[in-house]
């Protein structure tokens, strides 16, 4: 039966730990999680972005052309990637809490490490395995947090703690310049170490494990016990079993079980939406200034567009999950990318004034930075708990890719001659295949679900029911 005051399922002793956490008043606890969420994705803001600030002291200091860090900024990206890749099958089969802890206490190690970087072949390597741990936190801690958020919050929750990564990142910039005008480049990398392993002293004693993950497994009913009490204290005691309306624990290769039926269709559409969203998202963040100085304005104006651009960023990601959440999940995103399809369109055919040029950028800031924390939360949605951090972190891997290739492709752009209405004429592109990618996947859950046998368990939730993404 359903408590009086609660809402929660507890059926003779047994006590249904996803409609508690879907239907229970969000806790002070569930605050703190997001709150660390915030805190992890802010450092790591500040070290994936750190590089870029010290880059032109580095130059200085050992004498060398700016092309040369090249492979450093390289190796930085790959190891995002692949950081991402490997940590989601990790954190399915450990825990997400350990996978999360263990990742920021090895980047702020690799951070330590960079500063003493002694040639350009070093600090290639430091930063290859500073990324590998950076690339680890931000899919898992997103995980954790979709799987503490009740289902009408899940989305805004999810995405705000992105909201971190640019918060970490503006505040590194600031602080690297103070640092740089009063000690040399080493220290930013320093800080950068520190402050990760400060903070995974206050996850090793703040940051409970998902109860979701530990529900799929009955040695760890004690925990889950404890756990749960101190969110709703005297909820559970050892003559009480738990259990949760999600699909089964899938014990094949979960690598692979993205790949499987019924995730096959969905998993590409958003390896795809996300792969064209990073594309542009790190396309316009590396070359922007440069185009919009190519295209006749100042130094100065182009500086302000690109600031432009991330003041919109950092607006798109607060946003974009509270649309999601008011809309529908496909709904929201599908219109963000339309949206970013348009502005960049406008700005293909037309060069406009400084003052619409702003407004311009500010809009496809917001449209094109909310597409990845939107599919990150949409893919925490999308699988069920056995696979989900693998799914999370694939997804972001792959968009990672998308960041990667947008180097070598921006370059070419620039070198083949392309020009500033150009670049944008070809921006549609990758949004509107997204979109595409999107809008099939929405529909093939409504015909799934429609054909869905009316004789279902009503205590058993399918896929597309846990999905719960068309509105």
């Amino acid at each position: 039966m359903f408590t009086a005051d609660g809402g929660f399922m507890l059926i003779q002793g047994k006590i249904d730990i996803s409609t508690i956490l879907d239907t229970y008043p969000i806790s002070h606890r569930q605050w703190l999680i997001v709150f660390l969420g915030f805190l992890v994705l802010g450092i790591d803001g500040f070290d994936v972005t750190a590089i870029g600030f010290i880059a032109p002291a580095i130059v200085d200091d050992w004498q060398i052309s700016r092309h040369m860090l090249g492979p450093v900024m390289m190796s930085g990206l790959l190891g995002l990637a692949g950081g991402s890749l490997i940590s989601g099958p990790l954190a399915d089969r450990y825990g997400r809490r350990k996978i999360i802890i263990a990742s920021v206490i090895f980047f702020g190690i690799c951070s330590l490490l960079s500063a003493w970087s002694w040639d350009l072949y070093s600090l290639t390597f430091f930063r290859f395995i500073t990324g590998l741990g950076l690339g680890a936190a931000m899919p898992n801690i997103t995980t954790l947090v979709a799987e503490y958020a009740p289902g009408k919050y899940r989305s805004r929750l999810s995405t705000v703690i992105h909201c971190g990564f640019n918060t970490g990142a503006a505040l590194g910039g600031l602080l690297s310049q103070q640092l740089l005008e009063t000690s040399s480049w080493r220290s930013v990398l320093i800080i950068g170490g520190i402050l990760p392993l400060l903070l995974a002293l206050i996850l090793l004693r703040y940051l409970p494990e998902s109860m979701l993950f530990l529900v799929q497994s009955p040695q760890n009913k004690n925990k889950l016990m404890r756990l749960l009490n101190k969110f709703i204290p005297g909820i559970a005691n050892e003559h009480c079993s738990f259990f949760t309306t999600e699909p089964e624990k899938n014990h094949a290769n979960t690598a692979k079980s993205l790949l499987s039926p019924p995730y096959t269709l969905g998993t590409f559409s958003l390896w795809l939406t996300l792969f064209g969203g990073l594309f542009c998202v790190y396309l316009l963040s590396g070359w922007l200034p440069l185009m919009i100085k190519d295209a006749g304005l100042t130094l100065s104006q182009a500086v302000i567009i690109g600031s432009v651009f991330q003041v919109g960023g950092m607006m798109g990601n607060f946003c974009i999950g509270i649309e999601m959440d008011r809309w529908g999940q496909h709904c929201a995103i599908i219109l963000t990318l339309l949206g970013g399809a348009c502005c960049a369109l406008i700005l293909g055919l037309y060069t406009p004034s400084m003052p619409l040029l702003c407004v311009m950028v500010l809009l496809l800031g917001y449209t094109i930075n909310g597409i990845s924390p939107g599919c990150y939360a949409l893919a925490a949605h999308f699988y069920p708990t056995s696979i989900r951090a693998t799914g999370v972190s694939w997804a972001t891997g792959v968009g990672r890719l998308g960041a990667i290739t947008s180097a070598g492709v921006g370059s070419a752009m620039l070198a083949a001659g392309w020009t500033f209405n150009e670049v944008f004429m070809f921006l549609p592109l990758p949004l509107l295949i997204g979109t595409l990618a999107l809008y099939c996947k929405k529909r093939c859950q409504v015909i799934v679900k429609n054909q869905t046998p009316s004789s279902m368990d009503n205590n058993a939730m399918t896929e597309q029911e846990e999905i719960d993404g068309v509105k």
